[in-house]
């Protein structure tokens, strides 16, 4: 029960931590002035400035009442230990909401660790299957269901942009886009090259195989960002898709891929119903995946001048994820590790991320 005491006072400091840092109570006049900015009647006469306020009003309304619930329910923690008087029930279920008071703490105060232009924002991710075959293209099948799983455990919004399926089994590529809040910064933590060791399902003499997939991530940037792209560096191609898609896929050439041909860039939609819109939904796609390859060079630039390496570079290996002989999923990075892999291809990725942001934090 002391020990229970101790936890608990020390989430008490943690979340008033939180409380200064997010300036509680600068939120909650936040909130009032917006709401009362919203009852206007003229407030929709501006329908773009009206969904702006909306959504700021709507992520400070988000914030409150987050931190308030957190706030409550330590206080009723509190009361149940004190009511508890030895009973083991009782101290369980107290130690059970601890636990999970803290997780919720803890995805707080990781959102401390942003201060990057772009992390608060959506994301572009993109999957590829690399060495290793038919194993490689499962493997980048498997990634996708992990990440969608991973965004349906936060409450993401994820939308299929490509999902190219391959010859005999899984995927050659996929990119979604993915909507919520801090979205790309924690998904910056998994750019990447990620390899899959296990005894091939494929390999009719059950040996073991290693392949690997890389995992691109790019923010959602908007026309006014500063990417300039030359129509005469475009290679436009349109196909047949393969994958899930609109009404007309496999039935017409609505598909588009489209290459930068200066950086080798490639993008792919295949979602929308007509060869135009995937056109105009690619070059979105193309447009955030520039302006990441030219953030990544400036990082890589000042890391260089600083004398430090750059730890996340397109085909670094980050992580590995071991089925055969024992399991085990390894960040390299960091040392994290899970003997648990079916729950981490199941979308328990939060402890990978954290600690990779954490040790990013500290460089």
């Amino acid at each position: 029960m002391s020990e229970l005491n101790e936890k608990a006072a020390e989430l008490e400091e943690r979340l008033a931590e939180l409380e200064d840092f997010f300036d509680l109570e600068a939120l909650r006049r936040s909130s009032e002035r917006l709401g009362e900015e919203m009852s206007n009647p003229e407030f929709w006469d501006d329908q773009e400035e009206a969904r702006a306020v909306s959504a700021e009003f709507s992520k400070v309304e988000s914030r409150v009442r987050l931190l308030d619930g957190l706030r409550a329910r330590l206080a009723d923690a509190g009361e149940l230990l004190e009511l508890s008087e030895g009973d083991e029930e009782l101290l369980g279920e107290v130690e059970e909401e601890l636990g999970r008071i803290e997780s919720e703490l803890e995805a707080q105060e990781v959102a401390r660790l942003f201060n990057g232009e772009y992390d608060e924002g959506p994301a572009i991710l993109t999957i590829n299957s690399g060495a290793g075959g038919v194993d490689a293209q499962d493997w980048a099948e498997m990634l996708a269901r992990m990440y969608r799983r991973w965004a349906e455990r936060r409450g993401y919004s994820l939308e299929t942009i490509e999902y190219t399926l391959g010859e005999e089994a899984g995927i050659k590529s996929a990119t979604f886009s993915i909507s919520g809040e801090h979205v790309f910064g924690l998904l910056s933590a998994e750019r990447g090259v990620h390899r899959l060791v296990r005894v091939s399902r494929f390999d009719a003499s059950g040996r073991r195989h290693t392949c690997f997939a890389s995992v691109a991530v790019a923010p959602v940037v908007n026309d006014a960002a500063e990417v300039e792209i030359d129509e005469k560096d475009l290679k436009l191609d349109t196909y047949r898709a393969s994958g899930a898609g609109g009404q007309h896929v496999n039935k017409t050439d609505s598909a588009v891929r489209i290459t930068h041909l200066p950086t080798g860039t490639v993008v792919q939609c295949q979602n929308e119903r007509s060869q135009h819109q995937n056109r105009e939904v690619a070059m979105r796609v193309l447009r955030s995946r520039l302006f990441e390859l030219e953030r990544s060079k400036r990082e890589r630039e000042l890391a260089a001048v600083e004398g430090e390496r750059a730890d996340i570079e397109w085909g670094s290996q980050i992580r590995s994820y071991v089925l055969h002989p024992y399991k085990m999923v390894k960040d390299h990075r960091t040392g994290e590790q899970s003997a648990d892999v079916d729950k981490v291809l199941d979308g328990d990725l939060d402890a990978f991320i954290y600690a990779y942001l954490k040790s990013r934090a500290t460089v």
